[in-house]
């Protein structure tokens, strides 16, 4: 059983069209819908996913949650919601109402850090049962301690392991990097998603073998534990650098080697205790 919890989907041809992603990206500029996503991984495993909002406009929240109403593949939706806009509470409050709406990702979190108005924003995540995805990069990762400390009953996940570069077996990972990794990893409700990995390497094609990404995912493990690290493809990004099977196989590789309740962890279970996924 796996649960992808980071996949994209989207219609271009829709009459409105779609904000993200740009017509000239001749990769992504292309339908991205739950049927694409099951013929890719038929055979693999994945038995459902959590779809993370890419566009900023606030109806397409809805948008996916009338796919999932159509579709249980979709367990879940990480919508896209503006905390510095005066309607945030009242969006928020509206979405939440359907029990597929998980919670919500934000960037720029140098808004953040020092703002009472946004933490207590925030802050009605954690009332409402809901998580917090960050998209975030090395320099931003003080936020995700500082929204952990100051709310304590929200679940956080940090995206794409704020896309650290990684250079290879013999490179450890930076030290900012690792400093605020350790930071956040000190609330034991901030997890990580292990995911972005080959978005990272700076090569047009990612390596396919897992003792490229092995430092990185060292520091990991004994930074989150079993039970706080979380599987996602980002697809269709991930596809730039890499097929869905190679982003697959480099993680099922490592986790699988630390045994099977481990791997169950990282693929599946972890996410529940994150997302609150619904079982369909």
């Amino acid at each position: 059983m796996i649960i992808d919890t980071h996949t994209h989907f989207y219609d271009p041809s829709r009459p409105q069209g779609v904000p993200w992603p740009d017509p000239d990206d001749n990769l992504l500029y292309r339908t991205a819908l739950p049927g694409q996503y099951r013929a890719l991984v038929k055979g693999r495993g994945v038995t459902g996913t959590v779809v993370v909002e890419a566009s900023s406009w606030v109806e397409d929240n809805q948008w996916v949650l009338d796919l999932a109403a159509e579709d249980p593949f979709i367990v879940g939706l990480v919508g896209n919601l503006d905390p510095t806009s005066d309607t945030f509470s009242d969006h928020l409050r509206r979405f939440a109402a359907n029990p597929l709406f998980s919670g919500i990702r934000v960037h720029g979190t140098e808004t953040f850090m020092g703002s009472q108005t946004m933490v207590r924003r925030l802050a009605l995540l954690a009332e409402l049962d809901l998580e917090l995805d960050l998209l975030m990069g090395v320099p931003d990762l003080p936020a995700a301690a500082y929204l952990a400390e100051r709310i304590p009953g929200l679940r956080i996940v940090i995206n794409h392991i704020a896309e650290v570069p990684i250079r290879g077996p013999d490179h450890d990972p930076v030290p900012a990097w690792i400093e605020g990794m350790q930071h956040a990893a000190s609330h034991a409700h901030v997890y990580c998603k292990v995911s972005g990995l080959v978005e990272v390497t700076g090569q047009a094609r990612a390596p396919t073998d897992v003792e490229f990404y092995r430092p990185t995912l060292d520091f990991l493990w004994n930074t989150f534990g079993e039970n706080r690290l979380i599987y996602g493809s980002n697809w269709p990004v991930c596809e730039r650098y890499a097929d869905y099977a190679t982003v697959q196989q480099i993680v099922d590789t490592y986790f699988t080697a630390k045994g099977p309740e481990a791997s169950a962890k990282y693929f599946w279970k972890n996410s529940k205790s994150a997302y609150h996924w619904l079982e369909r």
